[in-house]
């Protein structure tokens, strides 16, 4: 009976798996006079409300790669939304205009956490999510604005940060972070100095924040991106292992946060 029982399962696994297709749709929507223009990825097999996910993007833009990581997201079974920062159209290819992209906002951070809000807004009005149950995760520049929107007291069950900076000009409060907070760090990150670490650290502790750092061996800046390159030397490398085990990291929390 067992047996039989395991064959039904994976038949019904199989037929779960055909009928799911994640579909996407690209989404404006504003921040005050600022026209914006995310990437919503979600299995049109599921006819439940799911969980969103905020995705934001590295310091170039919206761009492919993030919307390949809310897609990856959507095959999970969430709801995944990728912000837009910058505005519509607007994607930096070099690393001076990226710089002046991000520096606006890592320059002000009320407007960052702003911007990154009127993202989260349109994620939790989706028709498919279930805007009790939302988290926010990003990418270098990305990983900044999660944390942000976590120190902020957003209403988040989880906020992650891959390869993103730590420090703040404005550190959280004690009690107000409600998202459970996951660090996927690179232990050879120069990008992120260690007294940059250990200031997170002693933020979370003071704040009462629930919070995990991880640190990946070997792995530098930009970890998670093929499009990094594979020279570490170089302190900006793509790492397979770091990738893969962040990525399970990442899951395992947001498993926990949405009582999944």
């Amino acid at each position: 009976m067992k047996n039989v029982a395991a064959v039904v399962a994976v038949l019904a696994a199989s037929v779960i798996s055909a009928e799911a297709e994640v579909k996407t749709k690209a989404v404006e929507y504003r921040h005050g006079e600022v026209l914006l223009e995310g990437w919503r990825a979600w299995d049109d097999a599921a006819k439940e409300k799911r969980p969103g996910v905020l995705v934001i993007h590295e310091w170039w833009g919206h761009n492919a790669y993030v919307r390949k990581r809310a897609e990856q997201l959507a095959a999970e079974g969430f709801v995944a939304f990728a912000l837009d920062m910058y505005g519509k159209g607007v994607l930096e290819t070099t690393f001076e205009g990226a710089g002046k992209q991000a520096g606006k906002f890592k320059d002000d951070r009320k407007l960052m956490r702003e911007r990154a809000r009127a993202g989260l807004d349109a994620l939790a009005k989706d028709e498919h999510v279930d805007a009790k149950r939302l988290a926010a995760m990003g990418y270098c520049f990305g990983g900044t604005v999660a944390l942000e929107l976590a120190r902020d007291g957003a209403d988040l069950a989880a906020a992650v940060s891959f390869h993103g900076g730590l420090a703040t000009p404005m550190p959280a409060e004690a009690g107000k972070v409600k998202a459970k907070v996951l660090v996927c760090h690179g232990a050879d990150d120069k990008f992120v100095p260690d007294e940059e670490v250990a200031g997170f650290e002693e933020e979370m502790r003071k704040a009462g924040a629930d919070w995990q750092l991880v640190k990946y061996s070997s792995a530098v800046h930009g970890f998670t991106n093929p499009d990094a390159g594979n020279d570490p030397k170089k302190g900006l490398a793509y790492d397979e292992k770091a990738d893969r085990r962040s990525w399970r990291a990442m899951k395992d929390l947001l498993a926990e946060a949405f009582g999944r």
